[in-house]
């Protein structure tokens, strides 16, 4: 089973793991799931596209080295910057956030007005726009960027003083501008989803694009017939119980492993089990 080709998970930091917990849920058990944390190098949403695009494929030559049979860009950075060149150049699907979260964006909407809160390189690079436009061509979108929520999810602060009163800053306009749908346009943003909630008020309907990608990741793998033989059905009840165990695998850390252990099993709400500090950029 070791070693049975995973699946990878990417991201900046800890904020992936609002996916890899979605894909736990989505997939059997005997899925391996191989998360990697650029810790040492986040947040990617204020380098350049250059830089991002450099550190996407460091990470994902990392992953492929040790052996995955699909790629999850769990950075909405990423996402937005260099997805289509990943999934030029990579011989397995490749999968980012932002369409999936777009799409579950515009079936959530009632009032067609829908907000968009990420990092500055994902606001910047308009992908959620272009993204909704797609599924909903007279949505108009609000988009605002948010930086210092990826350091605060970083930190663990997400339920405290210093937490709400960012949330109130940044979207204090967004709350009187019409929107009735938010997309966490990072996988960070999900850590702060009560803070973030009771900023943009209780008829917002806020949008975490973490469970619409596992539900295309699965999908993407049952096409090619990649997904583990036994899999019960997605959203059955064998599904869910056993993929609450599933993602047996690895967990790796460009720095601060201490913090990332300590973040990461309060969130998950249970061990991360191996985890190992590597270098990718060789």
């Amino acid at each position: 089973m070791s070693d049975a080709p995973g699946i990878g998970v990417f991201d900046s930091g800890i904020g992936g793991l609002t996916v890899l917990k979605a894909l736990r849920a989505a997939l059997p058990p005997s899925e391996r799931l191989l998360y990697l944390g650029d810790t040492a190098r986040v947040p990617y949403g204020t380098k350049s596209d250059e830089t991002v695009v450099r550190y996407a494929f460091e990470g994902a030559r990392f992953l492929t080295r040790r052996g995955i049979k699909a790629l999850v860009v769990a950075c909405n950075t990423m996402s937005a910057v260099a997805l289509p060149e990943l999934q030029r150049a990579m011989p397995f699907p490749v999968v980012g956030v932002i369409g999936p979260g777009a799409e579950a964006a515009c079936r959530a909407t009632k009032s067609r007005v829908i907000g968009v809160i990420g990092t500055a390189a994902t606001v910047k690079s308009g992908a959620y726009p272009r993204a909704i436009a797609f599924h909903l061509p007279e949505a108009r979108v609000v988009a605002r960027a948010c930086p210092l929520f990826v350091p605060l999810a970083e930190e663990g602060w997400v339920d405290n003083d210093v937490a709400r009163a960012t949330a109130r800053t940044y979207l204090a306009d967004l709350r009187g501008g019409g929107i009735d749908t938010l997309v966490l346009g990072c996988t960070h943003y999900p850590l702060l989803k009560t803070v973030i909630g009771e900023a943009i008020g209780p008829g917002v309907t806020l949008v975490d694009s973490a469970e619409a990608t596992a539900t295309v990741v699965r999908r993407r793998l049952e096409e090619k017939g990649l997904l583990a033989a036994g899999a019960a059905p997605a959203g059955s009840a064998a599904g869910a119980t056993g993929g609450a165990a599933a993602g047996r695998g690895h967990f790796y850390v460009t720095d601060s492993s201490e913090r990332f252990l300590e973040v990461g099993q309060r969130f998950l709400g249970q061990p991360l089990g191996s985890l190992e500090l590597v270098d990718i950029t060789g």
